[in-house]
């Protein structure tokens, strides 16, 4: 007897597929009701908790719980009046008539010259800064205007050079290390385009951190103009470092000790060696 699936009775793998249907079903609502029960250790890593969302708070420093400050005094080594900020500040001017010092309770920051987080930019990590002369060495571009947090949200640390626009041309590979010159590292000093792969980044003009400061957060930068450059010029290169795993702060004149007449002098000390950065230059195909 022929049978359309209307006319007649079912054929027999159609029920086998409800049952098999019904099974399905149980068997996820077995593991949902599985899943409400679980409750993860804290303090235990297991695979559930190796996900960001679900780290401490604490541990993630552009997250939930985190909190930014920075305080920011008229006049040099924090007097006159002051400012509190923890969080976006596009005109400072409407609150203060200058910038004097500044001290980075929680960061770290960026500081621009001019309002709308415009212009030259200046990377402000945990710590005191008693004058201008602590962040820039140019005394021609003191003045801030406008302040923004700047989030880091790794500590591992990973940045991608190029030598032309569009991540084309000669590639240096950066990983967890400053770099305080390029042409060290057989580099030249033409960078058009970047990749910030992990962590956050700030680029300098010149050598040994000096210059125009360029930030390079989580991301793709094709042209220079993407980082706010003029000309593709990069010659050294760090990490912006919050300072909850690096507790030290920076820009903090230590007061000298005086030396103790008991301990006898070494006249030819070992000298230290110096680390070698791991960074690595690569031929573009």
């Amino acid at each position: 007897m022929q049978c359309d699936g209307h006319n007649g009775p079912a054929p027999p793998y159609t029920l086998n597929l409800r049952q098999t249907q019904k099974k399905v079903e149980r068997r996820r609502a077995g593991l949902v009701r599985g899943a409400v029960k679980y409750k993860p250790t804290r303090g235990k890593m297991t695979d559930q908790q190796g996900t960001p969302e679900q780290l401490p708070a604490e541990k993630d420093q552009g997250g939930a719980g985190f909190t930014y400050k920075l305080v920011i005094f008229e006049f040099e080594n924090f007097r006159g009046e002051k400012l509190e900020l923890s969080g976006e500040c596009e005109q400072v001017w409407e609150k203060m008539q200058r910038v004097g010092s500044i001290i980075v309770e929680s960061g770290p920051w960026v500081a621009c010259e001019c309002p709308g987080f415009a212009g030259q930019q200046f990377v402000l990590e945990k710590g005191e800064y008693p004058r201008w002369s602590t962040w820039t060495s140019c005394p021609s571009a003191y003045g801030l205007s406008s302040f923004r947090p700047l989030k880091v949200e790794s500590p591992d640390h990973k940045l991608h050079l190029f030598e032309n626009a569009g991540f084309e041309g000669r590639k240096m590979e950066i990983t967890d290390d400053d770099v305080p010159s390029v042409w060290a590292h057989g580099f030249q000093d033409r960078v058009a385009s970047a990749k910030a792969i992990s962590g956050t980044w700030v680029g300098y003009m010149y050598p040994g951190y000096r210059g125009r400061q360029f930030v390079f957060e989580h991301g793709d930068f094709k042209h220079w103009n993407d980082w706010g450059a003029t000309e593709p010029q990069i010659q050294s290169l760090r990490r912006v470092r919050d300072m909850q795993w690096h507790k030290k702060g920076c820009f903090i004149d230590p007061t000298p000790t005086p030396p103790n007449p008991n301990t006898k002098s070494n006249p030819k000390p070992k000298p230290s060696p110096t680390p070698t950065p791991k960074a690595q230059t690569h031929p573009q195909p």
